[in-house]
């Protein structure tokens, strides 16, 4: 088992409570891991035998760029779904940043999503 992972990446999108941060795109900074087998990748090198992190990157700019919403937990979830579709994938965390959100800290969330057959 391994991490695979892809971190600050930046994608623009139109989200938040109010009018005002739905109006006009903002930065969403994100970071996505999964837990996944590694093992049979490092011997065969194959790049289907693994997850491809820029899967990753095509998902969240799907969510991001696409449909407003309102909450940052909305997104991270949304990007946990569409990740562990991939039934390689065990367990994946996504953290969204709103860095323009507020004049001084960042705000963000972290979302972890297990796949069902490992809680058994």
């Amino acid at each position: 088992m391994g991490r695979i992972f892809i971190e600050k990446l930046v994608v623009k999108g139109k989200h938040g409570v109010s009018d005002r941060e739905r109006a006009t795109a903002q930065e969403f900074h994100i970071d996505i891991s999964v837990e996944a087998d590694t093992e049979t990748a490092s011997k065969t090198d194959e790049i289907g035998d693994t997850v491809n992190y820029k899967d990753f990157v095509e998902v969240a700019r799907n969510i991001v760029e696409g449909e407003s919403l309102h909450l940052v937990e909305t997104i991270a979830q949304r990007i946990a779904d569409g990740i562990i579709k991939d039934s390689k994938i065990k367990t994946v965390s996504v953290t969204v940043r709103k860095p323009q959100a507020l004049a001084s800290g960042v705000p963000g969330v972290t979302i972890v999503h297990k796949r069902r057959s490992d809680l058994l």
